[in-house]
């Protein structure tokens, strides 16, 4: 939960790459790239950061093992500062996660300043690598009872997906709504590489991946990298060039469990997100209806009907219609995911961090084309071990405070 208002966190930098295909870059490249980019929107030199939080890249355990054990650093040549360094690494929840970590580091006078950073480089992945790491080593999968049979991440979620068609009589036309409208968002941003605009009925012509998905609603397999610096606010407001943007609030529910099998309820076509989002707006004292945008993390369409749902912006069955109703599109009622999602192009864990920086770009009025109106305030979500535990985070600039 959120400290009081004179413990509060700050965001004061930002940076991210335009999402591609990087051969010619390694892993840790990107990564210093960002990082000084991070720095420079910031104002701050490298010798002010206390730490160096880690939202790991996939496909390659050696890049994973480089920056976890101080590669970063090393480039960059930060060898006389006293710095820490961590992985913090909880799927989609992993930067929300960060930046809580961060926060007891510097609410506890151990840091002054962290930078949460992750870089991902799948075009320099062998085929061995993105098979093992995308497919058969997914986290969450049980090596008895689930990956013996031939679970992916891919067919999970069609399992997940058809239940909750099953329950809710969602159809894949409301799947391919889902695609449509991120599709359009996506095409407004800049740094996204998107398939090109794709409609709803073009996502359920495309191929079947695992029945009911299509490859339409996956992003492009893509390199990227991203950073944002974390500060209190009481130092936000004395050094920064930049509108600093505010934590408000956050809020975690659900049970522990490694894998879908070991869900406690059984059910596995709600997230526990409501309890998450009411922790979270309790905390920083907002009402959903404060709030101007949401940057929903979600690789799969399925998990946004679900989230749109429990964020109470619809009744229970009725998301598909929400979304074919153009209601999460530019131009609707609410804003949702103003980056693309998933329709900006795959890139990992650097899915969940753009959730971040996309908020901070929209509430600073810097998202351009798609730049929502009298932005303010944001919420943000996020999901741990395979999405059986649900992170809602809410940042705001100073008209909040």
């Amino acid at each position: 939960m959120i400290a009081p208002a004179q413990d509060q966190l700050a965001i004061i930098g930002i940076a991210e790459m335009q999402i591609g295909w990087y051969p010619e870059m390694s892993c840790i490249e990107l990564a210093v790239e960002v990082v000084k980019s991070a720095l420079d929107d910031a104002g701050i030199a490298k010798g002010e950061i206390g730490a160096f939080l880690l939202v790991p890249p996939l496909a390659r355990e050696r890049d994973e093992y480089h920056m976890t054990f101080c590669r970063l650093q090393e480039e960059m040549g930060i060898h006389e500062t006293a710095c820490m360094n961590m992985q913090v690494s909880s799927w989609g929840a992993s930067p929300i996660l960060a930046i809580e970590a961060a926060g007891s580091l510097i609410r506890n006078g151990d840091i002054s300043t962290a930078i949460v950073y992750n870089a991902q480089n799948f075009s320099g992945a062998s085929e061995q690598d993105l098979y093992w790491y995308l497919e058969r080593n997914n986290r969450g999968f049980h090596r008895e009872w689930e990956r013996h049979f031939g679970i992916t991440n891919e067919s999970m979620v069609a399992m997940i997906t058809r239940r909750y068609m099953h329950e809710t009589g969602a159809t894949e036309a409301d799947l391919a709504a889902v695609s449509d409208s991120l599709n359009q968002w996506a095409m407004r941003n800049e740094l996204a590489r998107p398939r090109g605009r794709i409609t709803g009925k073009e996502v359920r012509a495309s191929a079947v991946r695992a029945t009911p998905l299509r490859a339409a609603e996956k992003g492009k397999l893509s390199d990227g990298a991203a950073a944002f610096i974390v500060t209190s606010a009481t130092r936000a407001r004395e050094i920064s060039a930049r509108q600093p943007v505010f934590v408000l609030g956050s809020g975690h529910s659900g049970p522990p469990a490694f894998s879908y099998v070991q869900k406690a309820d059984g059910d596995f076509t709600r997230l526990g997100f409501s309890a998450a989002v009411s922790a979270a707006l309790s905390s920083s004292q907002c009402q959903i209806s404060d709030i101007d945008l949401f940057e929903l993390y979600a690789a799969f369409p399925v998990f946004y009907l679900m989230q749109v749902e429990e964020l109470g912006l619809c009744e229970r069955g009725q998301a598909g219609a929400f979304f074919r109703d153009a209601m999460a599109a530019p131009g609707g009622k609410y804003a949702i995911s103003t980056n693309g999602g998933i329709q900006q192009g795959y890139t990992g864990l650097g899915l969940a961090m753009s959730t971040i920086t996309e908020s901070v770009r929209q509430l600073r009025h810097e998202a351009g084309r798609r730049q929502i109106s009298q932005a303010s305030t944001a919420l943000v979500s996020g999901f741990g071990n395979q999405m059986l535990d649900s992170h809602a985070l809410i940042l705001g600039t100073g008209a909040n405070l």
